[in-house]
């Protein structure tokens, strides 16, 4: 019993400070080879009356050279940690490489700031949308080949659903709800079932606009479509309206402007001509302001909508849709400076 109380001050007594002494604390007291385990095996030379205190004694000795090894270890390992966490306030910083907008958004806000800045209001909605509001309120007869399944993703096993072709059914929703004089933009994915090439993509996006009102006239339009294109392109920049087709307005126009890159001496993007064009318009068809509940007679309007990518390849001259889908960032680093 004179070794054991001799061994427990030992324990107690023991200064472990680091980890080198509290390992030269574990040979000494919880090893096979300690003074501790020694004790087990003067177990058999105890008379048989004693050994069940005898032996109780060694374990409480044991437990508790155990609990203060696990009590120094984890003190250990905590100070470590927190010395680990303080911040070293002299040490150079890391370069941090800061990211960028995606050029068609880029795009996007840039066509949605000139257009707000002359008194357009940006509307959003669903994209996956129905026939009225894709179609038929927008004067596609029964037979246009934009219901075919080539263009367009119905939803097989409701045929009226369908993923909305162009941000159109958003002028319809906003005549629907609102009386003139209305004058929104719409900009939004579309989609077509189109192969994928250079040119074209499946996912795009537009931005749309309408203006209703009253005595509203195809010079306001053309106005309008210049001050578009001159604030987007530069005011050297000019435009020019070829007759066209669209079944949701008459007339339409398709609009061109003089290529910014050759400055309309020919070019590859201009394909020699000096003009590109960039958005589709027109005056809406008294059809359409009816079938949305606002009175033909008394209101006109007028209707656009571009392709961002379009408008984005032209900005940017670039020459291949499919780069602004692909994510690289390689590429996408290069517009670091156009969002600023």
């Amino acid at each position: 019993m004179k070794s054991i109380e001799e061994i427990r001050n030992e324990i107690e007594s023991f200064k472990i400070e680091n980890a080198e002494t509290l390992e030269q604390f574990r040979l000494a007291f919880l090893t096979k080879k300690s003074d501790i385990q020694a004790l087990f095996g003067e177990i058999k030379n105890i008379a048989p009356e004693e050994r069940k205190a005898f032996g109780q004694v060694i374990n409480e000795l044991k437990d508790r050279a155990q609990q203060r090894f696990d009590e120094n270890k984890e003190k250990l390992e905590n100070a470590q940690s927190a010395q680990s966490q303080i911040a070293d306030v002299t040490r150079p910083s890391n370069t941090v490489s800061v990211g960028s907008m995606h050029p068609i958004s880029i795009m996007m806000n840039q066509v949605r700031r000139i257009f707000e800045d002359i008194g357009f209001t940006s509307v959003t909605g669903p994209d996956i949308e129905d026939d009225w509001h894709v179609f038929t309120a927008l004067n596609f007869a029964e037979e246009h080949p934009a219901r075919d399944m080539q263009d367009t993703f119905f939803i097989e096993l409701h045929p009226d659903i369908l993923l909305r072709t162009h941000t159109s059914s958003l002028q319809v929703r906003t005549m629907e709800k609102q009386q003139p004089p209305i004058r929104v933009i719409c900009p939004g994915r579309v989609f077509r079932n189109e192969a994928i090439t250079s040119r074209a993509h499946c996912i795009f996006h537009q931005v749309e606009g309408l203006y209703v009102a009253e005595n509203v006239s195809f010079a306001d339009m053309k106005q309008t479509l210049l001050y578009f294109a001159q604030r987007m392109f530069g005011p050297e920049v000019k435009i020019r309206l070829r007759p066209s087709y669209f079944p949701f307005t008459e007339p339409s126009a398709e609009m061109d402007i003089s290529c910014n890159i050759c400055g309309g001496a020919g070019c590859n993007l201009c394909k020699h001509t000096g003009w590109v064009e960039i958005l589709g318009s027109g005056m809406v068809d008294p059809n359409v302001l009816e079938n949305c509940g606002i009175d033909s007679k008394k209101y006109s309007g007028f209707a656009f909508g571009l392709g961002i990518e379009r408008m984005t390849m032209l900005k940017y001259t670039t020459n291949d849709i499919r780069l602004y889908f692909e994510n690289d960032v390689r590429f996408l680093q290069q517009f670091k400076s156009a969002t600023k």
